[in-house]
């Protein structure tokens, strides 16, 4: 168990909870992680003591709101190892910063017959901006296949790859599976054919060490509110020379440097990506997040959520009929599951009844559940916060909702 678990449970207001009169065991962290205090305190500290409009004010408030906004961008840049924070914008989530690329990058790069390399595992997000953005241009989407495990066809992958690729758009984790994609060499071998590679890291950022330089990828992206931070902000990476190239995505203030009726000129990166107001206290209370876990042993927390990951899969394969969905040895903190003969939704709602906060459906992966023969499935996720304690609850009271529901 990961050291002072209760004192790092006690950072967390909401897992002080009651839901129908028992205590509060989260298992949605996939879908969203709970807030630490300090992440929340820093959203209040900003409205009361730093609120203003950053980067053009002349006034204390606003060089002081701005000052804390861009420490926020460096903070991101070392947790990622981009180069410089030229390569960090600030969205609202993965699904802005795939639309961004997808409408800059791809409108500008894709032509007729032009390939788009997408897993069969692959969230609507990293879909749906491909999908339009290949109708307008006439390019393909190709789909890269799984096994039954939930693991990458990587022989079926090379052999898709061809100078006909332009981009390979990839889950690092599967927010469905679990499944952690072997990256590294996906986008060696990309390479190697001359096309460019997205890295969904909405699931990775939280679990696994980023380092983009080592990797190697074009562009990555994830999400503030699963790493401990406020909804509506999240980061997208790009090499420098790439953004450079890619034409802004909205227009507006911030984004230019001259505007004329006859034409106007764009600011430099990353600023040329953040049109309007940002959403400043969210990227302030972003920092806050990144600053919680440093106070943490990153290494420890991967270990306790392993841990946790080993514990639930040996325990919920005792109870008859379940069926494990995602079985691949290479794993993030993820338990997702069918129960014979019962709707997954039925299984959720009495967990709830229980005081236990499970994910049911398809998990914005339709394809994937298609491709398995499921219309959903049961998914309890862990975080770092969570205790063996709770997954017990959790079992007793899955086998309670097995046996009303039969």
């Amino acid at each position: 168990m990961l050291a002072h678990i209760d004192q790092i449970r006690a950072d967390f207001p909401i897992l002080q909870s009651r839901v129908h009169g028992k205590p509060l065991i989260y298992f949605d962290n996939a879908a969203t992680s709970q807030k630490p205090k300090t992440v929340i305190d820093a959203l209040t500290t900003y409205y009361q003591q730093s609120n203003a409009n950053i980067h053009r004010g002349a006034h204390y408030l606003a060089a002081k709101a701005t000052g804390e906004y861009e420490a926020t961008r460096e903070t991101v840049r070392a947790f990622l190892n981009a180069r410089t924070e030229r390569e960090v914008i600030f969205t609202r989530g993965v699904t802005e910063a795939v639309n961004l690329v997808a409408q800059t990058w791809g409108r500008q790069v894709l032509k007729q017959d032009d390939e788009i390399l997408l897993s069969a595992m692959e969230h609507h997000s990293n879909i749906v901006p491909w999908q339009l953005i290949a109708q307008e241009k006439g390019a393909k989407i190709v789909v890269i296949p799984i096994t039954e495990a939930g693991e990458l066809r990587m022989d079926e992958f090379t052999k898709l790859l061809s100078e006909k690729t332009k981009l390979v758009s990839i889950v690092h984790a599967s927010n469905a599976l679990g499944t952690i994609n072997p990256v590294k060499d996906i986008i060696r071998q990309a390479h190697a054919v001359g096309a460019k590679v997205f890295l969904d890291g909405a699931q990775s950022a939280v679990h696994l060490p980023i380092d983009v330089q080592a990797l190697d990828c074009d562009f990555f992206a994830f999400s503030g509110h699963k790493v401990y931070a406020p909804t509506g902000i999240g980061a997208l990476y790009g090499k420098e020379a790439l953004l450079e190239s890619m034409p802004p995505y909205h227009g507006g203030g911030e984004m230019i440097k001259d505007v004329d009726f006859e034409g106007s000129t764009y600011n430099e990166l990353p600023y040329k990506f953040e049109a309007g107001t940002p959403n400043i206290a969210d990227v302030i209370a972003f920092k806050a997040a990144f600053d919680y876990l440093q106070t943490l042993d990153r290494e420890a927390i991967a270990l306790h959520e392993q841990d946790l990951l080993a514990y639930a899969t040996e325990a919920i394969q005792t109870i008859e009929g379940v069926r494990l969905i995602g079985t691949a040895p290479e794993k993030m903190s993820v338990l997702s599951f069918v129960l014979e003969g019962i709707h997954h939704g039925d299984i959720g709602t009495l967990l709830d009844m229980q005081g236990i906060a499970v994910r049911t459906g398809h998990h914005c992966a339709q394809p994937l559940m298609k491709r398995l023969g499921l219309s959903g499935t049961v998914r309890a996720s862990f975080a770092l916060y969570n205790t063996k304690e709770e997954i017990d609850v959790f079992i007793t009271a899955l086998r309670k909702a097995q046996k009303m529901l039969i």
